[in-house]
């Protein structure tokens, strides 16, 4: 069930920037696993040997691990 707000919800409430911020994340994460999964899938079933997958991948889950670090360590929700 979705969260109810009492008020309008903009991005000045510091509630409401969290709840977007995560769930931002959480997009980013099932594109992240949708892409690469489709991606090695084909790979492993054409027999490819393609090494962008390998980076893609890679590239990926770095901007991945530090969007997680900004929305759950660095980010200040705070009034």
């Amino acid at each position: 069930m979705p969260p109810r707000w009492s008020k309008i919800p903009t991005r000045q409430d510091p509630d409401y920037r969290k709840l977007d911020d995560r769930m931002n994340f959480a997009v980013h994460v099932a594109t992240f696993a949708a892409i690469n999964s489709g991606a090695w899938f084909v790979r492993t079933l054409q027999h490819e040997t393609w090494t962008w997958t390998v980076w893609l991948s890679g590239i990926w889950f770095g901007l991945l691990v530090a969007h997680a670090v900004y929305i759950f360590a660095v980010a200040d929700y705070s009034k």
